[in-house]
């Protein structure tokens, strides 16, 4: 397990302060945000520094024709631009009344506070990942512009503010470096000398000799964004890359890009035409819904159109795929460029109630809002009583949009396939709250919900897809865990399949059902999943973890100190504590399955009671109601207790069991 440093590794300040103790992690540079506009003063607190560090707010309302709003610290919260547009910056008073130590607060405006559904995304100036330049036109030609970006630019893109020009955007992967694309249309890359022919580098831009009117004309005054590309400077070593600018030449089919981490933000454009012309400009986010195997929500920045429903971009734990029903985002032959921004958080959390949330209601609201301090990226739901185990998660598609993304669920207590329903409402977005418009809510019975955070050494998911087939090999699956995962659950998407599971406790190649009472039992000769690595897993030539063309989920779970854990222990018949490394409280979540023999997967949680008298249980392979009458487990300040009450599926004396507790 890594350690969590929180001293000595280099990393920059952003103010040209040079080197300071405390690592840089995406998480505090960038943020996409989901809110609904209220038309007067709101705090968007979304944990980007602003107020000492600077940035852009980017904001557009998603089902609204409503233009496109960029506002930054350089330029200040009076003054506002349009990507979709060529006019000079606006001023008005309200547009954004504070940048703030953990995000800003918006006036009544109507750009950004209107009473839509809205998204902001927020870039804060870091070196090796974001910069802002701001400049008064002088006439001079081969002019250079000198930048804080650390490093050597992938993309900038320079607006005049006090005059009405296109937004020129220079990438790393056009044609040559005086070729330019522009934001507010889709024309295609052209050689217009709006940059110079001298390349960019780790301390200047350089503009061009012709058309000055938009990137020097004496007297007028302009911003440049500056982005980073494949620059280092984050995580535990400082090496990590957090965003990349770059380029891919379309099959016509489908085809992966490969980063180095997963994306939670993209920006795409043909740059050359294509055989489908010149197309939009798209933003696709994991917030508003970049699932795997369903709809995109996608908005465009050279149009104030309401947010579309379309399959694009799917992310994959190493980059992300383009389908063939990609909306002409991979013509045969054309050539696109992009921006992508990996997937947070980054950092190894330090307290279960950053990552994990549970919520015990009877409330029968519609929609049913469920409140936690994270993003959720997985979730499961449950009534009390007779019910499903119902699991949600943002990689699969579960994120209402604008324009109505339907959500897909399974489960856990069933060998079926993937449903659909119209949607579960709001659902793990950003805003700090689950919405729940579609299972649930409306009734008075008492529902539980457990939400999720991926996160570094504690959660993580993965979706891909099998490949079994004569002559090939089992199949090695990239994650992001950071560790090597301790609890692996697989689950065909579509088909009949079982909840395959895997613990590191247990021996090599030995597999459990989730959704059964069946004993685990061991198969090394056609393995379901084994070898788990802190950057694999593998699956064996097996159609319920690897058939051919079938789509799979994995959910990964492991050890991260104080936080959760991930473990085994021999019963003994009589009251045993199980020591998680906990700190007071102890376990707020445990899952419990005999292994050696027959027995249930128990559930209990905090919100519905661990105390020294009757604990209610659920269980995760079953409909049937929580039962309310036994004390099968107690609290322990360090995890948590079995009682000497407890049945054989529990503690049997000799029998072996595993168990995932979380803080």
């Amino acid at each position: 397990m890594p350690l969590q440093a929180t001293s000595g590794a280099a990393s920059y300040d952003g103010f040209g302060g040079g080197v300071v103790a405390e690592p840089n992690y995406i998480e505090s540079v960038f943020s996409t945000y989901l809110y609904t506009g209220t038309g007067a003063s709101l705090t968007i607190t979304n944990g980007i520094d602003l107020s000492t560090k600077g940035g852009l707010v980017w904001t557009k309302a998603r089902p609204a024709p409503v233009g496109h709003g960029l506002v930054d610290t350089a330029r200040g919260g009076t003054k506002l631009l349009q990507s979709n547009t060529t006019a000079a910056e606006d001023t008005f008073s309200s547009y954004i009344t504070s940048f703030n130590a953990n995000g800003y607060t918006l006036g009544a405006s109507g750009v950004l506070n209107d009473v839509y559904s809205m998204v902001s995304w927020t870039f804060r100036k870091q070196p090796k990942f974001f910069d802002i330049v701001t400049w008064t036109g002088d006439g001079t030609t081969n002019r250079a512009i000198p930048h804080n970006l650390g490093s050597t630019p992938g993309c900038y893109i320079v607006k005049s503010t006090s005059a009405a020009t296109d937004w020129i955007v220079w990438h790393r992967s056009l044609t040559g470096n005086s070729y330019n694309l522009v934001l507010n249309t889709t024309a295609a890359q052209a050689n217009y000398g709006l940059f110079s022919t001298t390349a960019p580098n780790s301390t200047n831009i350089y503009l061009g000799t012709a058309y000055p009117a938009y990137y020097n004309d004496s007297g007028q005054t302009y911003v440049a964004y500056l982005f980073a590309h494949d620059a280092g400077g984050f995580g535990l070593s400082g090496t990590d890359n957090v965003i990349s600018c770059g380029s891919y030449t379309g099959n016509g089919g489908t085809q992966t890009v490969t980063l180095g981490y997963e994306p939670q933000w993209v920006l795409i454009k043909n740059s050359d035409g294509g055989a489908s012309g010149t197309l939009n400009w798209n933003i696709i986010d994991n917030m508003r819904g970049m699932p795997v195997g369903s709809n995109d929500n996608v908005l465009f920045p050279n149009t104030s159109d309401a947010e579309v429903s379309s399959q694009r971009v799917a992310p994959t734990a190493t980059g992300f795929t383009i389908s063939s029903a990609s909306g002409n985002l991979n013509d045969n032959g054309a050539v696109y460029i992009y921006i992508a921004i990996r997937r947070g958080p980054m950092k190894v959390p330090t307290s279960g109630t950053s990552v994990f949330s549970q919520t015990l209601t009877s409330s029968n609201a519609n929609p049913l809002t469920i409140t936690t301090n994270f993003p959720v990226d997985m979730t499961i739901n449950r009534y009390t009583g007779e019910s499903s185990n119902y699991v949600f998660d943002r990689l699969r598609g579960a994120n209402a949009s604008a324009v109505g993304t339907t959500a897909r669920y399974l489960k856990t207590e069933a060998t079926s396939a993937e449903a659909v329903i119209g949607t579960i409402g709001d659902n793990m977005q950003s805003n700090t709250t689950l919405i729940d418009r579609s299972l649930l809510a409306g009734t008075s019975d008492p529902k539980i919900y457990y939400s999720f955070r991926r996160a570094p050494s504690f959660f993580d998911e993965v979706c891909y897809t099998g490949n079994r087939g004569a002559g090939t090999s089992p199949q090695t699956i990239t994650h992001n865990l950071g560790v090597a995962p301790e609890f692996v659950i697989v689950k065909a998407r579509t088909g009949t399949f079982d909840w395959w599971c895997t613990s590191s406790s247990l021996a090599a190649f030995n597999v459990g059902r989730l959704n059964t009472t069946g004993a685990f039992f061991t198969d090394s000769a056609t393995p379901y999943i084994y070898d788990l690595t802190s950057t694999t897993f593998s699956v064996g030539a097996r159609n319920q973890t690897n058939g051919t063309g079938t789509p799979y989920v994995a959910y990964l779970f492991a050890t991260c100190a104080g936080v959760s854990k991930v473990g085994s222990y021999t019963g003994n018949g009589t009251t045993q504590t199980i020591d998680c490394g906990f700190g007071a409280g102890g376990a707020r979540f445990v899952l419990i399955k005999r292994t050696d023999s027959t027995g249930d997967w128990y559930v209990w949680d905090t919100a519905r009671g661990i105390v020294s008298g009757n604990d209610p249980y659920l269980l995760l392979n079953s409909t049937a109601a929580e039962v309310t009458n036994t004390d099968y487990i107690d609290t322990y300040s360090a995890g948590f207790e079995i009682s000497s009450t407890a049945p054989a599926a529990i503690n049997a004396s000799g029998g072996t069991f595993i168990f995932l507790a979380i803080a």
